[in-house]
């Protein structure tokens, strides 16, 4: 793309690809569930940190889903921008939450038990839908330029699927490798990644091959152990 129609919607660079462009639906409902989850946070986060992050969510949200309604075939420049400002947010203000829910955790003096345990649920929730949607949108330029550019046109891997792999291997594996079926990977894929990090506090099947991704799953990992001792902690202390 030059530089005098950087602006104009992106649109397929090369016809010998027949990888189908992802679906609109399934990232919108992960982030108005995310959305939604952080707004219902209990009252002893800020009413106007939850309304405005809700807010924003949802105008960034319509924004970017005006250009593509039903599927990512095209971009500019101002869509992707806010596609990965929308990330950030959740990923930002989730963070601004767990801070909030650790205080609470540890100062409060006669704390709602069930609702504190139920904060950190929709937290901890909140936290692997934004930092799916964060590697989604940040790893080989983003979901158009994923399905819709030449591979040799793409940036640097920030991720190494399985499927990269598997070429080499028996015919019915090797049948679903990038080399083979030109596999590109979708959200369900970033999900996935983002819940097992969340999980097992490191890489499963997938691996991050740069140092953004490093330090983002790494904070992700923090974020959800420190969560989830706390909670045990909290737990223990109720049956106590």
């Amino acid at each position: 793309m030059t530089a005098s129609n950087e602006d104009t919607a992106k649109v397929s660079g090369d016809e010998s690809r027949r990888v189908d462009t992802e679906l609109r639906w399934p990232v919108v409902l992960a982030v108005l569930v995310a959305l939604a989850l952080y707004g219902a946070l209990p009252s002893q986060f800020p009413a106007w940190m939850r309304i405005g992050v809700v807010v924003v969510g949802l105008v960034m949200l319509v924004s970017v889903t005006v250009i593509n309604p039903i599927r990512l075939n095209r971009e500019t420049r101002l869509s992707r921008a806010l596609s990965v400002a929308l990330a950030l947010v959740l990923v930002v203000a989730n963070q601004v939450a767990l801070v909030i829910l650790i205080v609470i955790l540890t100062t409060q003096r006669h704390p709602d038990g069930p609702a504190d345990l139920l904060a950190a649920l929709q937290v901890w929730i909140t936290n692997i839908v934004a930092f799916g949607l964060l590697f989604w949108e940040l790893d080989r330029g983003g979901p158009v330029a994923r399905r819709v550019d030449h591979r040799r046109d793409l940036p640097r891997a920030d991720f190494r699927f399985p499927q990269d792999e598997d070429g080499d291997t028996v015919i019915e594996v090797a049948r679903g490798s990038s080399a083979k079926s030109d596999w590109v990977p979708a959200f369900v894929d970033y999900a996935y990644l983002s819940l097992t990090n969340s999980m097992a506090y490191s890489p499963t099947d997938v691996m991050p091959l740069t140092s953004r991704v490093k330090a983002l799953m790494g904070l992700q990992s923090a974020a959800s152990f420190v969560m989830v001792a706390l909670v045990i902690a909290r737990a223990v202390s109720l049956l106590g």
